[in-house]
């Protein structure tokens, strides 16, 4: 999807720090923003941002934890410009720096109900739409660079949320048809609410986005910023490969336990290929 003028573009969380840098950069371009998060007055806020900068933006009050109110969303997104051609699933939460031992399990699954179900809801209520329109579309999913390796220690809640919301986002890639564009983007450090008191040390929202929407445009899948990550996340590549190397060897006709070539053949047999 390389031209986003009159698109509607809808972005969960887009009120504040990275989704609003979105909005601002996707709006930019002509796009019709729509944004929304359980927060009126951030939403109020941002809508009026927007439209100061020339931006039709619209906004709705809504909880992706909440399969109804996700699909409201859709609804008041497709009643506002339209059917939605971008869907970026922003939304997230912090986890507060626990060890895992000591966690309360309320706060890992309310962490895991915005920063994976969230998402979750967002694919599958706008991806349906998207297939039974058949048109070109998007949606993006926000990872995190925590979910190639972690970064921040005592936070495996959030880590496990973001390790989910790849492995959500790998199997869209294979179930979606070709003209629904699947990609994940990979934060690292930027500023935004979640960064809060940190805000110097971080990426600039705006200067984030615009190296994410040019790689959305360009149809890429891995959506990425912070150049220092392979360096945390080579080294983790590297063990998995040697310890194949040295544990479970490549042989000749190894494919015979791959479950990919497995299921392949199961489903010759049945079609009698």
């Amino acid at each position: 999807m390389d031209n986003f003028k009159d698109k509607t573009v809808v972005i969960t969380g887009g009120a504040t720090g990275i989704g609003f840098g979105l909005a601002k950069r996707f709006g930019s371009e002509g796009a019709k923003i729509v944004i929304g998060e359980p927060r009126q007055n951030r939403l109020d806020e941002a809508v009026e941002a927007l439209q100061a900068l020339g931006i039709d933006a619209a906004a709705m009050v809504m909880d992706v934890t909440d399969e109804a109110s996700v699909t409201a969303f859709a609804d008041f997104a497709e009643a506002t410009y339209g059917s939605t051609d971008v869907l970026i699933n922003n939304a997230g939460i912090p986890s507060n720096r626990t060890p895992i031992v000591d966690v309360p399990m309320a706060d890992v699954r309310k962490l895991f109900d915005v920063n994976f179900f969230g998402v979750w809801h967002g694919a599958a209520i706008f991806g349906k739409r998207m297939i039974e329109r058949g048109s070109p579309a998007a949606i993006y999913n926000l990872a995190s660079e925590n979910a190639f390796f972690n970064a921040v220690q005592n936070s495996a809640s959030y880590i496990a949320s973001k390790h989910a919301v790849r492995g959500l986002t790998e199997a869209m890639r294979d179930e979606f048809p070709d003209f629904v564009q699947i990609g994940m983007i990979i934060p690292g450090f930027v500023a935004s609410e979640m960064t809060k008191g940190s805000e110097q040390f971080a990426m600039d929202a705006d200067t984030f986005a615009d190296k994410v929407v040019e790689q959305i445009r360009a149809g890429e899948f891995y959506v990425v910023t912070h150049s220092y990550n392979m360096v945390r996340i080579k080294p983790i590549h590297d063990k998995i490969e040697d310890a194949y190397a040295r544990n479970a060897p490549r042989y000749e006709g190894d494919e015979e336990y791959d479950v990919p070539t497995l299921i392949a053949k199961i489903r010759n047999r049945r079609d009698g290929a």
